[in-house]
């Protein structure tokens, strides 16, 4: 099965979002800054340095604030601002052995025809990680988004919406994570083999094959994670900038 490279795939996990209040734009880009190494651990900030850089009032910056607070990204000092707080590498061991459970049941479902797989869809995804080493991606933050298209996808089309519901949760916690895994080309490389060979595996109806090709896959990611340093982090952030 081999395919043209093209654009990532339309993912279409849910019904088009309700209109985003301004707290909620606020919310959105202080997460984007947080996963795309704009804000890293242990940088501080006060809300109207937030308010003038996003040019919003400090209403939805504070909402937004202790929205990110609730959700252990960021903590309020006394009388000092904000701070994004350091990984809690415990909290991503724990998200990524969940993360293991409902990706090889919704593979699992998948080729046990348990739901009907829509191949527009693996065509789709097939088109961007069965290619050439020529055509492969260089971009990396292109590279995190085709890739967490991938495993939501399917997740998503394994039929059980709260099942895709809490993986969108656990993929949005360990977002930064992953993109730092990224930032390296072995890394880059065996995301493209290891997703080729899942989807085979699942062209193929082969469900013990297609669970362990994507337990050992997680695996490696979480291995990676364990070895992450605050020097890679700010590293990142130089590349960004």
């Amino acid at each position: 099965m081999t395919h043209p490279l093209k654009t990532a795939p339309a993912v279409r996990l849910a019904a088009p979002p309700r209109r985003q209040s301004r707290a909620d734009e606020v919310y959105e880009q202080l997460k984007r800054d947080v996963s795309g190494f704009k804000l890293v651990p242990g940088d501080r900030f006060t809300e109207t340095e937030i308010s003038e850089r996003l040019k919003v009032s400090r209403t939805p910056v504070r909402q937004a604030l202790f929205r990110l607070q609730q959700e252990g990204f960021v903590e309020v000092l006394f009388r000092s601002g904000w701070r994004v707080l350091p990984f809690d590498f415990d909290q991503f061991e724990e998200l990524y052995d969940l993360r293991m459970v409902l990706e090889t049941t919704a593979v699992r479902r998948l080729c046990e025809q348990v739901v009907r797989v829509n191949s527009d869809l693996l065509d789709e995804l097939a088109g961007i990680w069965l290619v050439s080493t020529e055509q492969r991606s260089t971009n990396t933050v292109e590279l995190a988004q085709w890739d967490e298209a991938f495993h939501c996808a399917l997740v998503a089309a394994a039929g059980n919406a709260e099942m895709a519901r809490v993986h969108r949760e656990v993929t949005e916690r360990i977002r930064v994570v992953r993109r730092l895994d990224f930032t390296q080309q072995p890394r880059r490389d065996a995301t493209y083999d290891e997703h080729a060979k899942i989807l085979q595996a699942i062209e193929h109806k082969r469900g013990d094959q297609a669970a362990l090709l994507l337990r050992t896959h997680i695996q490696a990611s979480q291995t990676e994670v364990r070895k992450i340093t605050l020097h890679q982090v700010h590293m990142a952030r130089q590349a960004v900038c």
